[in-house]
């Protein structure tokens, strides 16, 4: 990986790609459970901690995080992207390490299911009240149903762009 301009401009290609995908799933309706949603936009930061490294898909999350909030105009949202995405990343830190690049679907749905655990810490913090645990199954079931689908594109893209950028980088 090269440093300097080379790495600056993949991290701000990576935030561009995962922000323009953020702001696309946004016109996406919602499927009827509140807070559901595929997590496009997480397809980029799992390839970038792959394709760029962990702590550059770090950066491009909390720029997409933060971006998404501004643009959305959903500055609530913000907190509980920050604190889902935070607490994927930080999962996924180790698990980049353990796992190769046939397994990247698996740090994907532990990365969702993750997510959903700080997206589920923030509204307790929120509500301050312990029914928000009785969602927590629905969450669980759609973190691993959407970390496979975002892994499954993740893996895909991975194949695909690390010749690539293995010739240009």
């Amino acid at each position: 990986m090269k440093k300097g301009a080379g790495r600056l401009t993949l991290d701000a290609l990576f935030t561009a790609f995962a922000l323009t995908i953020f702001v696309i799933e946004l016109r996406i309706p919602s499927i009827g459970i509140p807070g559901v949603k595929l997590g496009l936009a997480n397809i980029v930061t799992v390839a970038a901690a792959f394709l760029i490294g962990p702590w550059d898909a770090g950066a491009v999350l909390l720029c997409r995080v933060l971006l998404g909030g501004v643009f959305s105009g959903q500055i609530m949202a913000l907190w509980y992207s920050l604190a889902g995405g935070t607490l994927c990343w930080l999962t996924m830190l180790p698990l980049r390490k353990l796992l190769t690049g046939k397994q990247i679907w698996v740090m994907s749905v532990i990365g969702a299911v993750a997510h959903n655990v700080g997206q589920i810490l923030v509204a307790l913090a929120v509500t301050r009240t312990a029914a928000i645990l009785y969602y927590f199954p629905v969450l669980m079931v759609s973190g691993v149903l959407a970390g496979l689908f975002t892994g499954a594109a993740a893996q895909l893209a991975v194949n695909r762009l690390e010749p690539v950028l293995k010739k240009r980088f």
